[in-house]
């Protein structure tokens, strides 16, 4: 490995650590800038994500060698967490290699004393191998060590959905997870872009989730002409259901509460095959160009994008205006850690918390906008019972002119239709059983 990409890598952990940058953003824009060799960027991704999904095991095994580790400046710590990594993990660069680059940015950036340190740590761990798990004896302890998530976290879906369902869900969380991609149906058949991607060396298969979706094997979508011109386009097989069940037809009018960064409410316009008028908003008025530039990609032009909060939408719309609402609720994001893991660091229980209290109040605030029997679907990234289940439930004891669609259930696709997530309320995806994020959704019917 080159120098410059170890310095690359770690300038990145950095940053993602200090500025809670999104990992998968700064990957990308680093792919994007051609700074690094096109041969080494599947190894520059799989140690940054490796080391940000491994990092509370990766200082479980520094704590036997390093004194107060804690205490140690934030690069070097980052620096061995980095190389540490590599060593346990990965089989492609030689410990020895490992260990001298590490040597060198630690003379680069810091002095002899740091350099040596990093010297005698990588070395020890070479010789005498890291720490056993196996000696942790409290299970929900090990467990958050062994799959590196928080305590607390693990506690929490031991409590939700009992120990082996929490386990197999961390576990989920720290292999790598498919890609998929949507095809623009006015542009392009599903049949046709596979067996263009399939010309191309990609592997790719149908998804099982939407008569649009792709599930990419092996291959990056982004060097290919299909996703620059807009006739593929990226989205987790979760958030294409959102769009099916959504059930929109041409000439509809559509509310999206929560549109950024646009890939649910373009396939809703793809479904509405571009006839009809989506009214999309976000909190966030910076986002709103992600919604304009993906539809403009996608040669959609039913979608009307402004910044605005879902809870205020009442006073720009008159009641019982539309035919169905979508809400994909501001959530934790703890279904998505997978493709993003710096989000199981960042979270606390009192974030969960703060949050349902806002989910609900938005679907409070959306409800009397709906027509008498109209469609709503509510859904998050996350796998919390607070912000899903619970907040479902809540919001239909206020309610009793909306219920839960019993149709909503029949027309789950098949693959899904004895998924141990359903509910009364809804669907739970857990990341482990489909291929996908963690991911809720639930269809609710205004009965009049």
């Amino acid at each position: 490995m080159k120098y410059q990409l170890r310095n690359t890598i770690l300038d990145m952990l950095l940053r993602i650590e200090k500025d809670s940058g999104f990992s998968h953003l700064l990957i990308n824009n680093e792919i994007k800038s051609k700074r690094i060799p096109e041969k080494d960027e599947g190894l520059m991704t799989e140690i940054v994500y490796g080391t940000l999904q491994r990092k509370i095991t990766l200082d479980y095994y520094l704590d036997r060698f390093v004194k107060n580790n804690k205490k140690m400046d934030q690069w070097v710590r980052m620096l061995l967490r980095m190389s540490l990594y590599q060593m346990v993990y990965l089989d492609k660069v030689p410990d020895h290699a490992i260990i001298h680059e590490a040597v060198e940015i630690a003379k680069q950036r810091g002095h002899k004393g740091i350099s040596s340190l990093v010297n005698g740590v990588l070395r020890s761990a070479q010789r005498s191998g890291v720490p056993d798990t196996a000696t942790i004896e409290n299970p929900a302890k090990r467990l958050s060590v062994e799959t590196s998530h928080p305590e607390w976290l693990v506690d929490r879906w031991i409590a939700n959905y009992g120990y082996e369902t929490a386990k197999a869900m961390c576990e989920a969380n720290i292999t790598r997870k498919l890609s998929s991609i949507r095809v623009q149906p006015m542009k392009i058949t599903r049949e046709k872009a596979i067996q263009l991607l399939t010309e191309q060396g990609f592997e790719v298969s149908k998804s099982a989730f939407s008569l649009q979706g792709i599930i990419v094997d092996k291959g990056n979508i982004l060097n290919t002409a299909l996703f620059r011109d807009g006739y593929v386009t990226i989205q987790d097989q979760s958030s294409m259901l959102v769009g099916e069940m959504l059930d929109a037809k041409p000439g509809m009018h559509i509310l999206d509460g929560c549109s950024a960064p646009g890939g649910k409410v373009t396939h809703i316009a793809e479904k509405m095959q571009n006839e009809g008028m989506i009214h999309a908003y976000d909190l966030h008025s910076k986002k709103i160009k992600q919604v304009d530039d993906k539809a403009a990609l996608l040669n959609l032009s039913i979608i009307d994008a402004n910044p605005g909060d879902a809870r205020e939408l009442g006073k720009l719309h008159e009641k019982e205006s539309f035919d169905r609402i979508l809400i994909d609720a501001p959530c934790s994001g703890l279904g998505v850690i997978r493709g993003k893991p710096e989000i199981k660091y960042d979270k606390k229980e009192e974030d969960i918390q703060r949050l349902s209290v806002i989910q609900l109040d938005i679907l409070e605030n959306v409800a009397p906008l709906l027509k008498s029997n109209g469609l709503l679907i509510y859904s998050t990234c996350t796998v919390d019972v607070e912000e899903n289940e619970n907040v479902v439930k809540r919001f239909l004891a206020n309610h009793l002119d909306f219920q839960v669609d019993e149709e909503f259930f029949e027309t789950l696709p098949s693959d899904l239709k004895d998924s141990r997530g359903i509910t009364e309320n809804g669907l739970q995806l857990f990341p482990q059983d489909y291929q996908t994020d963690g991911f809720f959704l639930t269809r609710l019917k205004k009965i009049g």
